[in-house]
């Protein structure tokens, strides 16, 4: 029900901008939240958005860098990656969930499948 996508390979520096779609329902009034994990360490939320009134939260790693926006249109949840380092390497997640605190994975019920991030120094 969502399909992460726009992955790739860029150089430090770089833009990327990753999109989830969702299929199936419009996950009106949900929190869509971009999670991230790198090869072993934890998985990190980098990124939520409230659908109900448009807030949008960043970690601090990301913060200034990273933009988060929905198209309700198109069903779709974009994260907006610039200004990337190599410490954001990993394997990006889009989750959709009744959330209270946006960065607790288990307050996600539907989770996409990643998508691959490579920031190249």
């Amino acid at each position: 029900q969502l399909q992460a996508s726009g992955g790739g390979l860029v150089q430090a520096g770089g833009s990327l901008r990753l999109s989830c779609a969702a299929s199936g329902r419009t996950f009106d009034n949900y929190g869509i939240g971009w999670f991230r994990q790198a090869p072993g360490k934890e998985r990190e939320a980098v990124s939520c958005i409230n659908k109900y009134n448009g807030k949008a939260y960043y970690a601090d790693s990301v913060k200034g860098r990273f933009t988060i926006s929905s198209d309700s249109a198109k069903n779709t949840v974009y994260l907006q990656m610039n200004s990337l380092k190599p410490e954001d390497t990993a394997v990006y997640y889009c989750a959709a969930g009744k959330i209270i605190d946006w960065s607790d994975p288990a307050e996600y019920g539907f989770w996409g499948q990643g998508t691959q991030v490579t920031v190249s120094s």
